[in-house]
């Protein structure tokens, strides 16, 4: 078979039968389409002209470019070429798989980076005005404040919460999120959150609306489209620049500071690993390194035989 009639198979099937997200599928369409034209200047184009040899070739000329390529972006570039060659064998299209020596870079592990109860909190209140409040009208920062108060509250990624419809808090206090792979979760909405949320609902999102088509997306822009992701990035880097955070904020960092405020909190890691939509404790589990690290602290700051 030719290689890329291969991989268009391959990539119907992570697309419809496992359900990966878009995002994924065209990280894996990048990859194989830069590993199909290799292989091509290398007089493989056929499934079948495809050696170990020529993969591990492919995989060290790769990891030697220039500037060197980041661990997690190489080892992501050998997934999609290891789940290639696994779907073909599979398939019944190859007899044997020549990538089944290939062994991904262990990425570096890396600490995430949470802020604290207070740095959080100067973010949320730089957004915009508090819940309740009726003296501000500006329906952008209602709608920031509410968009905010919310990745806090859920732990959930900015992606998740771009795709939420009005109608998944129809259930009061919980939230339904649509995760990786299409996988529903449920997670509870504090009382600030809802509040942000409500006050957006009743006083910003109807003129929003009224600005474009109709679409049951939570979150608006300006113009009354769904609000988009880089859009939101921009909502919490002004938020930071408002709150005089020298600290790299991004949306990912609520998450993170959700995950370790609860873990400070006393929840349990598993309770936390379904909040978040973890496949393995493991994933969740390096989050526990930063709270022994909290714990290390105080204990060297405060025990008078610590040093």
């Amino acid at each position: 078979m030719k290689l890329d009639r291969a991989v268009d198979a391959y990539l119907r099937h992570i697309t419809i039968e496992r359900g990966l997200s878009a995002h994924t599928v065209a990280a894996y369409r990048r990859d194989l389409a830069g590993y199909c034209a290799w292989l091509a200047a290398h007089d493989a184009s056929d499934t079948d002209a495809v050696t170990p040899a020529l993969v591990a070739a492919f995989a060290a000329e790769r990891a030697s470019a220039q500037p060197p390529p980041a661990a997690t972006s190489l080892a992501r570039l050998q997934s999609s070429v290891r789940g290639l060659h696994r779907f073909l064998v599979r398939e019944g299209v190859a007899d044997a798989d020549p990538s089944d020596r290939l062994r991904p870079p262990k990425a570096p592990q890396r600490l995430p980076k949470a802020l604290s109860i207070a740095q959080i909190e100067a973010l949320l209140d730089a957004a915009g005005p508090v819940p309740g409040d009726a003296v501000d009208t500006d329906i952008i920062r209602l709608r920031d404040r509410a968009l905010l108060e919310l990745l806090y509250a859920t732990g959930a990624r900015v992606s998740e919460v771009m795709q939420l419809d009005v109608d998944d808090l129809a259930h009061g206090d919980v939230l339904r999120v649509r995760g990786k792979g299409s996988k529903e979760r449920i997670v509870p909405v504090g009382s600030y959150a809802r509040a942000a949320v409500d006050a957006y609902l009743a006083r910003a999102r109807p003129e929003l609306s009224r600005r474009g088509r109709a679409t049951p997306r939570l979150f608006l822009g300006a113009r009354g489209a769904p609000l988009s992701r880089q859009s939101a990035w921009l909502v919490i880097q002004g938020a930071a620049q408002r709150a005089g955070l020298s600290a790299h904020v991004s949306p990912h960092t609520f998450r993170h500071s959700f995950a370790t405020h609860l873990l400070q909190g006393g929840a349990d890691v598993r309770v936390v690993q379904e909040l978040l939509g973890h496949a393995s404790v493991a994933t969740t589990q390096i989050y526990t390194h930063v709270t022994v690290d909290a714990l290390r602290d105080v204990y060297l700051t405060s025990h008078p035989r610590a040093r």
